[in-house]
């Protein structure tokens, strides 16, 4: 089994400008997202895959191997299926490039169903959260997975899930942590399928692969690493770089 991490990376956006360019005390966002995924133990290579020459300027000269994609991508998965029809693997992580923090473990974790007897089509992480913890629960920015009894999801949501009509303590928010690991027949599959319309509807694209009836195993983990959309998130990210720097 060979299991590549496909790291998508542009550079607009609609939250915090030029964030994959960011620097974090002394080294560009997207860079320190890549080290962190050479220090996973399944994966036999990394890749990011980007429209920006730029950003491909700024790789290139630390020593990552980039893949120029195109800048019509809807989605970080359309650019890494893109990317992956010149790499050979069985399956490939899509890891979010603007994961500065994300620990190896979790990216293991999401790449391990893949090396039994029975691999999934998809599998992802979740974090399960305190039932009162209402400010994740109710953040449209925090998605949600329910998941049947094998772990399997069953939806993801912007809005808290499952709805709570009856008050039971036994009832369990998770939220969803967005790294992909996909076989590479189903990222091929993915690539070509239209936006669903559950996927329009929550602006999730997993939901595509939901609604045409692939299966995505949950992984549960207990590690929470922030990762950066908006200006407070770099600033707290880099508090915590210059903590680890400072071995606090």
């Amino acid at each position: 089994m060979k299991a590549v991490i496909l790291i998508p990376a542009r550079l607009e956006s609609s939250r915090l400008e030029r964030k994959m360019l960011a620097d974090l005390e002394g080294e560009p966002l997207i860079v320190r997202t890549w080290h962190q995924a050479l220090k996973s133990r399944l994966a036999e290579r990394v890749v990011v895959a980007t429209d920006s020459l730029e950003i491909a300027s700024v790789l290139e000269a630390y020593g990552a191997e980039v893949v120029m994609t195109s800048p019509t991508a809807s989605c970080g998965t359309e650019r890494i299926a893109e990317a992956a029809r010149h790499i050979d693997a069985d399956v490939f992580l899509n890891l979010q490039g603007d994961e500065p923090l994300i620990s190896p473990e979790n990216i293991d974790l999401a790449l391990e169903p893949f090396f039994t007897d029975t691999p999934p089509d998809c599998s992802t992480l979740v974090l399960p959260l305190q039932p009162d913890d209402r400010g994740q629960i109710d953040d449209p920015h925090q998605v949600k997975v329910v998941m049947d009894a094998r772990g399997f999801a069953l939806y993801f949501s912007r809005s808290p899930i499952p709805f709570r009509r009856t008050m039971l303590p036994s009832t369990t928010f998770y939220r969803h942590i967005g790294l992909y690991g996909f076989r590479a027949d189903v990222l091929e599959k993915f690539a070509v399928l239209p936006p669903s319309m559950l996927e329009e509807a929550e602006s999730l694209e997993q939901l595509r692969l939901l609604e045409h009836g692939f299966r995505i195993q949950c992984v549960t983990t207990l590690i929470d690493n922030p990762g950066v959309n908006t200006l407070e998130d770099l600033e707290l990210v880099r508090s915590i770089i210059r903590a680890y720097a400072r071995g606090l």
